[in-house]
């Protein structure tokens, strides 16, 4: 019992869930697409309709029509009736002019009778008699089973003739087959045109909808290319609708871009003001005996590497928000260049492959920073051969720095990244390097992941998307495989 009641909770519970992602994923619909589906609904709807009634309307009509031809046979039925004097019997002294009453079971049939041993009936009924439902006084017409249990629509009524005291009631029936096929093809080329029409209508509609968003699609262009960096500004050619927004967001634009100076040249100053003191403490602290001047130099050394990697922060800040693509290859030759140099005096064979068509969005001097960097790490600590391999990649570029070193451990790699924190204390260096390059990544939507190489030592891959605001700019990924080691 508890199982089920748990089960009809769970569906019940599964049931809004489902509502919920349905809502979701209209509310994400594109707004040609909602238009288009609610025209369609629409059109869907209405047509129908309109049909119905139109189908109707044409029905109506073309009973009338077809009553009105039975009530003109039925005058000529009644006009040519009489009872002869000398037999008493019911004559019909003149044709209708319809070959159909003389063709037997044809579908259109006439009698007359009194209710008693006075009757008349057309050739095409043989031996059979129409029904004689009960009726009011009047013009009556309605729809019977006639021979082979065909279906005809009646008219009848009673008169008194000349001669004869009983009312005799005169009928006269035609088959509803050339009405309903009649209203049958009506119905078929409603439908064709009906159909072609709605066509014809969502077409137009797709037509006006994609004239009608075209600004939007055109703004949405632009917001892409200022996002790319290869546009500073909105194009205000819009409608007035949107060119209040687009204006809107210009100004929103160029106040970011003049706090985003603001802010570099308020760094600027600031380490330029503390250069000079730093510098004139580090001369001051000549004077005082080695084992005084041991602690001071550290703590002035970390005062000035503090400043320079919130500099490198605010500098990157900016170049993150206005920087367009670049490409890496002509960025990091520089670096790679020189560094090369450093690898062959040190007897260490350096590899670059270097994908000619990578680009990122990035500013070239944070690029050459993080580049330098690694390098440099991975210089420090390799035996003998470091690899940078650079190719292209969906949505951005990858880089990898490889070396034969001694590599990480876990607990290494994530200390590596703390800034500040060196794994050895007796090579040069301030244990900034990988976490200013990790800030980069985060600054510029990348990532920065550290595993061990195939070579046997560190391997350092960053990813770098085309836009650090762009949907595919990916987190950092998982570091569940045992990764690598060191630090600079």
């Amino acid at each position: 019992m508890t199982r089920r009641r748990s089960r009809s909770q769970a569906a019940q519970t599964q049931r809004p869930r489902s509502k919920r992602s349905l809502k979701a994923s209209l509310q994400r619909a594109p707004l040609g697409a909602r238009l288009l589906v609610a025209s369609l609904v629409l059109v869907l709807v209405l047509l129908p309709l309109a049909g119905a009634g139109l189908t109707y309307n044409f029905r109506q009509s073309a009973t009338a029509s077809f009553d009105s031809r039975l009530e003109s046979q039925l005058n000529a039925l009644l006009a040519g009736i009489r009872v002869d004097s000398v037999g008493q019997q019911l004559q019909l002294n003149r044709s209708l002019g319809d070959a159909r009453f003389e063709r037997v079971y044809s579908g259109w049939y006439w009698q007359v009778s009194d209710g008693a041993d006075l009757s008349l009936a057309s050739r095409s009924l043989w031996d059979q008699r129409l029904p004689m439902p009960q009726h009011e006084e009047g013009v009556n017409v309605y729809e019977v089973t006639g021979p082979r249990h065909e279906t005809l629509r009646m008219i009848e009524r009673d008169i008194q003739l000349p001669g004869d005291a009983n009312a005799v009631h005169v009928a006269l029936a035609g088959s509803t087959h050339e009405l309903d096929r009649e209203v049958g093809r009506f119905e078929r080329l409603l439908i064709v045109s009906l159909a072609t029409f709605g066509v014809l209508l969502l077409g137009g509609l797709a037509l006006q909808m994609r004239w009608g968003l075209a600004p939007l699609r055109r703004m949405s262009a632009n917001l892409r290319a200022v996002e790319e960096g290869e546009a500073e500004r909105l194009d205000t050619e819009l409608p007035a609708e949107l060119k209040e927004v687009a204006l809107a967001m210009n100004s929103v634009l160029e106040r970011d871009r003049r706090l985003i100076e603001r802010g570099r040249a308020a760094a600027g100053n600031l380490a330029h003001a503390l250069k000079t003191p730093v510098s004139v403490l580090k001369t001051q602290a000549e004077r005082f005996p080695p084992e005084q001047r041991k602690p001071i130099h550290t703590e002035l050394s970390r005062i000035d590497e503090a400043v320079r990697h919130h500099l490198a922060r605010a500098s990157a800040a900016g170049g993150a928000a206005f920087s367009g693509r670049i490409a890496i290859a002509r960025t990091i030759e520089p670096v790679v260049q020189g560094l090369s140099r450093l690898a062959q005096r040190r007897g260490l064979r350096f590899h670059a492959d270097i994908d000619p068509d990578a680009m990122a969005r990035i500013d070239p001097q944070d690029l050459q920073e993080l580049t330098g960097n690694l390098l440099e790490n991975a210089l420090r600590w390799a035996a003998h051969e470091v690899r940078l391999t650079v190719k292209s990649a969906e949505h951005g570029a990858n880089l990898r720095i490889e070396d034969d070193g001694p590599g990480m451990t876990r607990a290494q790699s994530e200390a590596a990244l703390a800034r500040g924190v060196r794994l050895d204390a007796r090579g040069p260096g301030s244990g900034l390097g990988l976490a200013i390059v990790e800030d980069l990544m985060a600054l510029y939507g990348g990532s920065l992941r550290l595993d061990r190489a195939a070579l046997g030592g560190l391997l350092a891959d960053v990813w770098l998307p085309v836009s650090p605001v762009s949907p595919h700019a990916v987190l950092p990924p998982s570091r569940s495989d045992p990764p690598p080691r060191h630090s600079d």
